[in-house]
């Protein structure tokens, strides 16, 4: 089975865990086993079990690269956005990489799901049976529609011909109020949950006509210039030649702290303590300072390194228009080699922590505008100074002045505190390069 998950924006409903480099997705919240997993590691592993030679793709911009390697490794395929499209250029583009990178075959089914429901195992059997019609050919396209367990008004509806386990698309509502969402269950109705099912060259059709081509190469360089258009607009409402697949299982859509907290299974994640008063609260804590509440009720508190939220969780899904007038460094990102922390923000100087895991590095890079301090920490690996590699262990400084091309690479895991000193500290100061090992010379 080949399955497309689509992994986009920054859930900053979920901040202050979340920011414009961390999307929900990438947040530990879930228990499995001793540890904790996020929503794409779960997902990730939840498809594997059900289907081990499962393909797996998951189309993202470019800013989320670093965070799956960082969960995932590199054992799933990635089809980088350059840009925000939408949901159909995002799906043409993924469905080129797969037939022209990956070489599938334009017979073959391929599933689109969204990367961060909450669901259980039967959810990705049902996927499964998804895929399974749409290689039967019995429809171009095969949605699955979420038996509704509320008349809920932020699902759009699929309303089926008839009350079969698989049935022909009569019409498709859009979110409704709540006393129209009641109409359309009684009638029968199925939430459009995002996930279908197709023949990959009926997508490839789809973009040589709505977009011009459906060359990967072409797609990604004139990516900034596609029209701005969803799939459901673009293809699914035109589509006459449609079915839809009921799923009655359990299903889970975690956009707020007040549905995320529903799913948590631990009440409390990182350092918190809850008094015997507290009813219905959550704690979500990634710093290292201890987190006490008393006689709290219906409240989320989560804490981060890009700040504190207190709300109440009826309120905490009102939170979007707070977050986006809040203007503030990024403190904390993942990257495929690690992660850092920014510990201090001074006038000309930035001090950063940074982690990276065994036999990983950073990019070979310098910066014009600002000098660079390492203090190792912790762990053992090399470092790379203009083409001289020298070992480091805990204790060792080593210092790059402005020009200097420099790299760490992690043996063990390496902890180094960075400091930055410089006029103009910006993420757009950093040329990258290669390393040629062969010039590499010894101190």
């Amino acid at each position: 089975m080949d399955i497309i998950l689509l992994s986009g924006g920054s859930g900053k409903r979920l901040w202050p865990l979340s920011n414009d480099i961390r999307s929900k997705q990438f947040i530990k919240i879930f228990k499995h086993g001793d540890e904790y997993e996020s929503m794409v590691q779960r997902v990730f592993r939840q498809i594997r079990q059900v289907d081990p030679a499962a393909g797996v793709t998951i189309a993202t911009s470019k800013t989320q690269v670093s965070s799956i390697h960082n969960q995932l490794g590199d054992a799933v395929g990635i089809s980088v956005e350059p840009c925000r499209r939408d949901t159909f250029p995002a799906i043409a583009l993924a469905s080129a990489y797969l037939h022209d990178v990956r070489g599938v075959p334009a017979d073959r089914a391929v599933v689109v799901c969204p990367v961060d429901p909450y669901v259980q195992d039967d959810y990705f059997r049902a996927v499964q049976l998804l895929h399974a019609e749409a290689e039967k050919g019995t429809a171009n396209l095969v949605l699955m529609g979420i038996e509704p367990t509320y008349p809920s008004e932020k699902y759009g509806y699929i309303v089926p011909q008839d009350a079969g386990e698989t049935a022909r698309v009569a019409c498709f509502k859009e979110k409704p109020d709540a006393a129209a969402a009641q109409r359309y269950i009684e009638q029968g109705a199925l939430w459009n949950g995002g996930v279908f099912a197709y023949r990959l060259g009926y997508v490839l059709d789809k973009a040589r006509e709505l977009l011009g081509t459906a060359d990967y190469r072409t797609l990604f360089e004139t990516y900034a210039n596609l029209p701005k258009i969803s799939f459901d607009y673009a293809v699914v409402e035109h589509e006459p030649d449609i079915r839809v697949m009921r799923f009655a299982g359990s299903w889970m859509d975690l956009g707020t702290w007040n549905t995320l907290t529903e799913a948590m299974q631990d009440k409390v994640v990182g350092q918190g303590v809850l008094d015997d008063t507290c009813d219905n609260v959550h704690i979500v804590n990634e710093l290292d300072l201890p987190v006490l509440c008393m006689g709290l009720k219906n409240v989320v508190v989560s804490a981060s390194p890009d700040g504190i939220l207190v709300s109440d969780k009826d309120r905490s899904s009102h939170i979007k228009p707070l977050v986006d007038a809040l203007d503030r460094q990024v403190m904390y990102a993942e990257k495929s080699w690690g992660s850092y922390r920014v510990l201090d923000v001074l006038h000309n100087a930035l001090v950063i922590k940074v982690t990276l895991k065994p036999g990983h590095g950073m990019n070979y890079h310098s910066h014009d505008k600002r000098d660079e301090t390492w203090t190792v920490v912790s762990g053992e690996g090399k470092a790379v100074l203009d083409n001289r590699e020298r070992l480091v262990r805990p204790g060792d400084v080593i210092k790059m002045p402005a020009g200097c091309r420099h790299t760490l690479f992690a043996e063990t895991e390496l902890q180094v505190i960075e400091v930055q000193l410089g006029q103009e500290i910006s993420v757009h100061d950093k040329h990258k390069y290669s390393l040629d090992p062969h010039r590499m010379m010894q101190p």
